[in-house]
């Protein structure tokens, strides 16, 4: 085949030499056949290069990326719409002609090293570029680059980039809350996990195995088990009894790692979740609450033994202040009948006897009285060695010979705070209820003495304060009491003894005695094994004065009234409410020479004394009187005429009685009922010494 003439497609051939016609040849139409089909190829490809480079410049400006081109200087050869509102939102922003102005300074140096790879490799990206836009805008995205060819007409192709900004805003929005919400979720996980290590209550998570999964750390207390030891074990190890579809609160037993029994609550909660089922076990332990109710109702006994004793006590009270008026009267008018009596008389000898009762009843109405009474003892510094010495000599003189009696005192006791013959009755009493209890058989009784400091139990027990005590016990060989019978034995009247040989009120005067003394008494006794009755006073504080005796006020020399004589019987005035006891006093005093005015309405007694007060040498008062006080005659007395001599009577006479009444101007206190010789002794002391009337 030969070479084809192709000069006629260099003009330059045509202008030189124009072209001599030729035969036609046989190759020619071959050539032009083959040049019209190379030339439509070109065509086409010329046609489909077009229609891609339409098809690539509409892609361009319409897909929703920003997308520009870049040079090798960072210029902008093209940019689409999408980035043109991008980063040219508006038209006095910045305008899109270079890419890195738009980068933030922290980012630049890893964009400038996104396209120093893309330039080596291809291509390259940047995450989570920041491009700030104008005051407070700005555009976080991915930055993709790829390495393009620019062909040249001029000479080879230049080096362009195709970047693509991808906005990240909303994914990062959405990353932060996804991670706020993990962090979230973490926090309250921590929180759960704390609330339930710091629960109260046993807390058992199981599966659906009843497999144990949360053990928290009040459970390994309960239980007595580690939490290591307990996860994964069945629930049944530490209850036993468990029905998981009982959901309210209930009681049942549990069971310690060791083996021993508690008395749980026990509450379940059911949790159904993707993994499937769980369950969770709230224990808490019933003991201490069982405890507590325990010492409640022991707290709850004590209080209304409490009020029965008061109600007991206020009950006795009363009743004996009215009986020892007729008791006054009852030894008052026996004195005057044995006074009447002939010597030798067999009357005399009743007489006797009916005076030996009524000062047993006298003795009795005391005790109650004492038992009655809340008001405080006068209290001092006393050494309980002496109480004890005082009380072994009275009772030594009338202990059985088969009796042996033991006081076991250490030296150098500290002086307690009582008041000495309140003390001294309380182990008398004692002392004597020892002696009953051994009877007839061989025994002893020891009593023994030490400084003591409860404990707690003690305290709650007997209403103690935190304090030192001295604990004086009296201990027998007898044959012991039960509960039942100890349960009972302070109360007043109460008495194991036969009729007729006890009155049932020398505990309850203990009782009343320690009460009062803010101490307690304590008991210990047993069948068979005798009785210990420990009694705890309160030490007495440094500085306290020792106990002395009582002194009346001293007695100034009453002035005699004008023209009053000289040789005139004394004139007594007696108030008292009870008839029977006015009677008495003024046949007795008459017999002792004095003249008498009985009353027995105060308000009488004061009109007469305002009528004539120089015409009255004594005034004898009772203290109680319905709607009135002795107290109050005595201040009246002493302000219608001061230098009047005035008595106060009661059947007891306690320390605030006596201040309210010395303070008062009172000479003298008269015991009721009390030997009339006494009697007669005081008022002739109060009227003028022993002068004869």
């Amino acid at each position: 085949m030969s070479v084809p003439d192709l000069s006629f497609l260099d003009p330059a051939a045509h202008r030189s030499a124009p072209p001599a016609p030729t035969p036609a040849a046989p190759c020619d139409a071959s050539l032009v056949a083959e040049l019209e089909r190379q030339n439509k190829v070109l065509r086409y490809s010329q046609a489909v290069a077009e229609s891609a480079c339409e098809r690539f410049e509409t892609l361009f400006a319409r897909v929703p990326l920003a997308l520009m081109v870049l040079d090798e200087h960072d210029m902008v050869v093209q940019a689409n719409s999408m980035a043109q509102r991008s980063f040219q939102p508006g038209e006095r922003d910045r305008p899109l002609t270079a890419l890195m102005p738009f980068v933030r300074a922290q980012d630049a140096q890893r964009v400038r090293a996104a396209f120093a790879q893309a330039a080596e490799q291809g291509h390259s990206e940047a995450k989570e570029v920041v491009f700030p836009i104008g005051e407070g805008t700005w555009i976080t995205g991915d930055l993709h680059i790829t390495r393009i060819e620019a062909p040249q007409s001029d000479g080879p192709p230049r080096p362009q980039f195709l970047c693509a900004v991808i906005d990240q805003g909303p994914l990062l929005a959405e990353r932060q809350a996804l991670r706020q919400r993990n962090e979230q979720l973490h926090a309250s996980e921590q929180r759960l996990a704390a609330v339930i290590d710091a629960a109260f209550d046993a807390i058992l998570c199981v599966d659906r195995n009843q497999r144990i999964t949360v053990f928290n750390p009040t459970a390994a207390a309960l239980f007595e088990c580690p939490a290591g030891d307990a996860l994964g074990s069945k629930l049944e190890r530490f209850l036993p009894d468990v029905v998981l579809a009982q959901r309210g609160p209930h009681e049942m037993r549990a069971r310690t790692a060791g083996g021993k029994e508690l008395s749980v609550e026990v509450g379940v909660a059911f949790e159904h979740h993707a993994q499937g089922e769980s369950t969770t076990v709230f224990a808490r332990d019933l003991s201490g609450r069982k405890k507590a109710e325990a010492q409640r109702s022991a707290l709850e006994a004590q209080l209304r033994e409490a009020h029965k004793m008061q109600a007991m006590g206020t009950l006795a009270g009363g009743i004996a202040h009215d009986f020892n008026n007729i008791l006054g009267a009852i030894l008052g008018n026996l004195e005057l009948a044995k006074a009447d009596c002939a010597p030798g008389s067999p009357v005399r000898d009743s007489l006797l006897e009916i005076d030996q009762a009524a000062r047993r009843a006298r003795d009795l109405v005391r005790q109650i009285l004492t038992f009655s009474r809340n008001d405080p003892p006068r209290r001092a510094a006393v050494a309980l060695a002496d109480v004890v010495h005082d009380t072994g000599r009275l009772l030594r003189v009338s202990l059985p010979p088969a009796i042996a009696l033991h006081m076991q005192l250490p030296a150098g006791l500290p002086p307690i705070l009582a008041d000495a013959t309140q003390a001294e009755q309380a182990l008398l009493n004692l002392c004597t209820n020892a002696v009953y209890a051994i009877g007839a058989q061989r025994g002893s009784i020891h009593v023994e003495a030490s400084t003591v400091r409860p404990d707690q139990r003690l305290i709650k027990r007997l209403g103690l304060a935190c304090s030192d005590y001295v604990a004086l016990s009296v201990r027998d060989s007898g044959p012991g009491m039960d509960a039942a019978t100890q349960e009972r034995i302070f109360e007043p009247f109460f008495t194991t003894k036969p009729v007729g040989q006890g009155t049932g009120l020398g505990l309850a005067v203990v009782h009343g005695v320690m009460r009062t003394h803010e101490g307690a008494v304590d008991v210990h006794s047993a069948p068979g094994q005798g009785s210990r009755f420990t009694l705890y006073f309160p030490l007495a504080p440094q500085g306290t004065p020792a106990a002395q005796p009582l002194q009346t006020a001293p007695e100034p020399v009453a002035p005699s009234a004008p023209g009053a004589a000289l040789h005139r019987k004394r004139h007594v005035m007696y108030v008292d409410d009870d008839p029977a006891l006015v009677n008495l006093m003024q046949r007795l005093l008459r017999r002792e020479g004095y003249e008498v005015s009985g009353h027995t309405d105060p308000h009488a007694a004061t009109a007469a004394l305002r009528a004539d007060p120089w015409a009255y040498d004594l005034l004898v008062t009772d203290y109680s009187m319905p709607g009135f006080c002795g107290v109050d005659l005595v201040r009246t007395a002493r302000r219608i005429r001061p230098d009047l001599p005035v008595a106060l009577a009661s059947g007891y006479i306690t320390a605030e009685i006596e201040q309210a009444a010395l303070a008062e101007g009172a000479r003298a206190l008269i015991h009721k009922p009390d030997d009339l010789q006494e009697l007669c002794a005081t008022v002739r002391r109060l009227v003028g010494g022993n002068d004869t009337p």
